[in-house]
């Protein structure tokens, strides 16, 4: 058995690992090659790397382990020809994604970008536009590990949680539940809308001008899933019409976002360079599925956790 990772762990992760699994040949190397593809058994990899190519020359490849959610940038038809299992490490983003979510929505509650600039100018006043994040109601696209989370958090601070998705089935921690059919008209209601959708063709440009134009203009919008969720130019049309107060964006259609980009621009806007999910912890939570998998892989149990489904993009 032979495991390719195309990412080095850190030494105190590799190191148990080797110890756990003695009768596994583990290759641990930064970026991919061709020549250990063709010998690996198992692929370790942000998924980011691998090309058509890629996959009809790897020809002992049974399985790949994506430490990531998603999947956009692989070679999804090739993989599926060749029946290779794919399992990610879906639910490992949901804690300092839920936290980076919270601290923007404090930290516009609380008026600290408007606190920062008064600092870095050296102006003492008390102008700040500063509200209670407490009583709000939040709607949340895509409820699942992620917005589960966010919304577990938000409930703490005695916010309404709203989901949203394409059924409109019961998820945790939402107080209410809407389809992606009843989206327009529970937007006026809301005073932070989230997003976490993946990407999907049914989540490509989601939300339209008309949803914009149906938000509080008070309201703060986040993207922190995928950018396909909205045209570009539907986005910034939006801004400048004021149809809302403030953006958080964490994903954009094309990244990285171009330095010409007028989003960057805006003093209502935030852009975060798609980093919500990052953590010191990252690849230590990845392993924490990968190893349960790999023992049910060598005893030729299939039933490994968060199999992806590659024909529906998740």
């Amino acid at each position: 058995m032979r495991i390719y990772f195309t990412f080095e762990p850190r030494p105190d992760l590799c190191e148990p690992l080797l110890a756990e699994f003695p009768q596994v040949d583990f290759i641990f190397e930064s970026g991919l090659t061709n020549e250990e593809l063709q010998k690996a058994d198992v692929l370790v990899t942000y998924g980011e790397d691998l090309t058509n190519e890629n996959i009809q020359q790897a020809t002992a490849l049974k399985w790949i382990f994506v430490a990531s959610a998603g999947i956009e940038k692989m070679p999804a038809q090739a993989i599926m020809e060749r029946g290779i299992l794919v399992s990610n490490v879906r639910g490992i983003h949901k804690t300092p994604m839920a936290e980076s979510m919270l601290a923007h929505i404090l930290a516009i509650k609380r008026a600290l970008p408007w606190m920062y600039e008064q600092q870095k100018n050296r102006e003492w006043s008390k102008k700040g536009k500063q509200t209670e994040l407490r009583d709000s109601t939040a709607l949340i696209l895509g409820p699942g590990a992620i917005g589960s989370e966010v919304g577990r958090l938000l409930q703490a601070f005695d916010v309404t949680t709203i989901g949203c998705n394409r059924s409109g089935n019961e998820a945790a921690n939402m107080d209410k539940m809407i389809s992606f059919a009843q989206l327009k008209d529970a937007l006026p209601g809301a005073d932070i809308v989230i997003s976490v959708l993946p990407k999907t063709q049914e989540t490509t440009h989601l939300l339209k001008k008309e949803h914009f134009v149906a938000m509080k203009n008070s309201a703060i919008f986040m993207n922190f899933g995928r950018g396909n969720l909205v045209d570009e130019n539907v986005l910034i049309q939006a801004i400048e019409a004021g149809e809302f107060g403030y953006a958080v964006l964490d994903v954009f259609e094309e990244e990285p976002l171009a330095s010409d980009n007028p989003l960057w621009t805006f003093p209502n806007v935030i852009v975060s360079p798609h980093v919500s999910s990052h953590s010191s912890r990252y690849v230590e939570r990845s392993l924490e599925i990968f190893k349960p998998s790999l023992e049910k892989w060598l005893k030729g149990d299939m039933n490994l956790e968060n199999v992806m489904e590659l024909s529906r993009g998740y």
